[in-house]
């Protein structure tokens, strides 16, 4: 039996309801589930006694792609079916489908398959204007996260919360579980180096869902304007279980070995080193064509949707593969003896360091690097700040 509960998460962290304007559906177990696996938890999106209430009879704008399912069905199809007024679609990177390369341009326009206005917040508009809010009553995210700061997804739900407090729309999360949610580590983001592949101050692993991150950003006053917040709550879900994506989150990430190493190979994207972009086995390996760790031998190649202009195109890598390594959190090993490889060949690593230093929210993890610090010493500047993090963060935390 389980019971459930509608209440305003203020008096948890007793805000004063004027500061914190949020509410979260919570499901609760009336006793405690010590062992979780990936079959038993329920996301958001498929407790629909719980949402559907409140769009009924709305007009419904969905921040969705293709991670967004009710089992084995899209959420936008869902919704259709039971006669849910779906009037706009918006598409982060990637797009609604999942089919676009990183930083590839969304466009605007229909979904063929059911008609409905798609309208894209990656690139030139990242936030909808107050004239196209006046086409929604209600707007409702359901999107994967894997639990890295610099994966876009989190910059999106930013955007349309701002956009949503600014006129005044209810915004509603379904939740869904972090893959990385066992993990808080790090360098935490310097205001300086904010960008839309890191907004908010937190660390790289940050050990939240989507709906934890909401909170946050509307009880820290991340944005200038609360929203009016719900968050659809997962079932039997604990961070520190490991949890399998049924649907890649995008073309790059395939399988969970590339999102268990995303955190640390996505800093070589400001480097003239591969992590495998072009291959089957993208984020999961690591080679050069000059000099090289390791023998592993692979060839990037265009593959349309995932990697059309992969870096070092047609040529022969040599390197690491890790396909069967085990990794936990954030590993700096593979970026440390890869600079120091190219040190020793004269040659500049990092090539983008304005790139290398938005990724990691401050310039002093590069900084740190090239001065020959050890990692040990590296992660030891950082334990102060995930600790002050770990507390800030307390309050909007959902699960153990």
């Amino acid at each position: 039996m389980f019971l459930q509960q509608v209440f305003n998460l203020s008096a948890i962290i007793k805000k004063p309801l004027c500061w914190l304007i949020f509410r979260v559906v919570v499901v609760t177990s009336c006793c405690s589930v010590l062992h979780v696996n990936s079959s038993e938890i329920q996301v958001g999106a498929e407790q629909a006694e719980h949402y559907l209430p409140l769009i009924e009879g709305k007009r419904v704008g969905l921040v969705v792609n293709q991670t967004s399912r009710v089992k084995s069905q899209h959420l936008v199809d869902y919704l259709l079916a039971k006669k849910v007024n779906v009037a706009m679609i918006f598409a982060p990177e990637h797009g609604f489908r999942g089919d676009h390369d990183a930083g590839e341009k969304v466009s605007s326009g229909v979904d063929k398959a059911t008609g409905v206005k798609v309208f894209s917040i990656y690139g030139k508009h990242k936030k909808p204007s107050a004239e196209l809010l006046k086409q929604v009553d209600i707007l409702l995210f359901d999107i994967q996260d894997v639990g890295v700061r610099f994966y876009t997804y989190i910059s999106s739900m930013h955007y349309m919360m701002e956009a949503a407090g600014e006129n005044n729309v209810p915004f509603i999360v379904l939740d869904r579980p972090n893959p990385n949610g066992a993990y808080v580590d790090g360098p935490m983001l310097e205001i300086a180096f904010q960008s839309f592949v890191g907004m908010h101050q937190i660390p790289l692993l940050h050990g939240m869902t989507v709906g934890e991150i909401a909170l946050m950003i509307n009880g820290e006053g991340w944005i200038e304007k609360k929203t009016a917040l719900t968050v659809i709550p997962l079932k039997h879900y604990q961070r520190n279980k490991a949890y399998s994506l049924p649907v890649k989150p995008s073309p790059n990430l395939p399988n969970d070995v590339s999102i268990a190493h995303y955190a640390s190979l996505g800093f070589f994207e400001a480097t003239p080193v591969s992590i495998g972009r072009g291959t089957d086995f993208p984020f999961q390996v690591i080679g050069f064509n000059k000099f090289s760790l390791g023998g592993f031998s692979f060839k990037p190649r265009s593959i349309k949707g995932a990697a059309s202009s992969p870096k070092l195109e047609g040529k022969n890598l040599i390197g690491q593969d890790l396909r069967n390594v085990t990794t936990t959190g954030l590993d700096l090993s593979y970026l440390i003896a890869w600079y120091q490889l190219f040190k020793e060949h004269n040659e500049t690593f990092f090539t983008r360091s304005a790139f290398m230093d938005k990724l990691a929210g401050t310039d002093q993890l590069r900084k740190q690097i090239q001065a020959g610090l050890s990692e040990q010493k590296i992660r030891d500047s950082w334990q102060k700040d995930l600790i002050r993090f770990k507390k800030q963060r307390q309050p909007y935390l959902l699960y153990r």
